[in-house]
């Protein structure tokens, strides 16, 4: 009878196949968000809460602007946020003032720190290959909360499960695009296959240099751009830093840092080792 794996074999096998696609992987899909056309109706926003049945955020006054919603959670999957900017865009005559948008989503990342950290095996990567969280396997631990580097997931307060963006997977198993860009009113969020959505936006950054946007630039569309995530699925056209969008400027999934931290620790208990010889030796030298 052929031996069980070890806890450490069953380990290293879980993670290895996460980070892979699955066998069954029928095209890689996603969004494309292009942070210049869009006009913060929140449109997605709603299309999103009603398709998904989420529950509301509350409806207290933040006082950020325009932006009652303020972040992603495990109720918002989406979120419209509003960026005032002492400073025009491109070359537009503003006074010195602009407006930012941008629709935030999980990023659904090609390396996703939710994914390898699950112990329970609830969050898969699904044919369309995006990461889907299933609820009725989720034991609520909230590891993939404190392992995603864009802080997207999140844990419900009523029954501690970890929520996020699902990509609608219900509707594209049947062939449906998903609730927030078919709300879309400007074509903001665009969605298809990824391969499909890299030329397009290539080309709409082009476009915008072009007519004076410099600026103009993808956030996460390979993994030459954005190592520490290797690419994202859902990702952006940007004009400022990933920073004025609340985006972290280098994302990296944490265990990609496993082996420095090895090392790290193998050279500090060196160092303890060498030092307590070293006292030891020195004791001796004094009797």
């Amino acid at each position: 009878m052929e031996a069980a794996l070890s806890a450490a074999e069953a380990h290293h096998l879980e993670t290895r196949l996460a980070r892979e696609d699955t066998a069954n992987r029928s095209s890689r899909k996603g969004f494309f968000t292009d942070a210049t056309l869009c006009i913060g109706c929140k449109a997605c926003e709603v299309a999103c809460k009603q398709w998904n049945q989420l529950p509301d955020d509350g409806f207290q006054f933040s006082g950020m602007s325009y932006d009652n919603t303020v972040a992603l959670g495990a109720s918002t999957w989406r979120h419209v946020s509003f960026i005032e900017r002492p400073e025009p865009l491109g070359a537009q005559q503003a006074g010195g003032f602009s407006w930012l948008f941008n629709s935030d989503v999980c990023k659904h990342c090609a390396r996703a720190g939710c994914l390898e950290s699950c112990p329970t095996g609830a969050i898969i990567r699904t044919e369309f290959d995006s990461v889907y969280v299933q609820p009725d396997i989720c034991n609520g631990c909230g590891y993939c909360v404190i392992n995603c580097p864009f802080g997207v997931i999140d844990r419900r307060q009523d029954d501690g499960r970890a929520w996020k963006c699902t990509l609608c997977y219900d509707r594209l198993k049947e062939d449906m695009q998903p609730a927030c860009a078919k709300a879309c009113p400007t074509d903001s969020i665009r969605f298809g296959d990824l391969d499909e959505l890299y030329q397009i936006a290539n080309d709409r950054v082009a476009q915008l240099h072009s007519r004076g946007m410099p600026e103009a630039y993808l956030y996460g569309a390979d993994a030459a751009s954005q190592p520490g995530t290797e690419g994202l699925n859902a990702f952006f056209l940007l004009v400022d830093q990933p920073e004025a969008y609340n985006l972290p400027p280098d994302p990296v999934v944490p265990t990609k840092k496993v082996k420095d931290a090895w090392v790290s620790f193998a050279f500090a208990a060196a160092g303890l080792a060498v030092a307590a010889l070293g006292s030891v030796l020195v004791g001796r030298d004094w009797r």
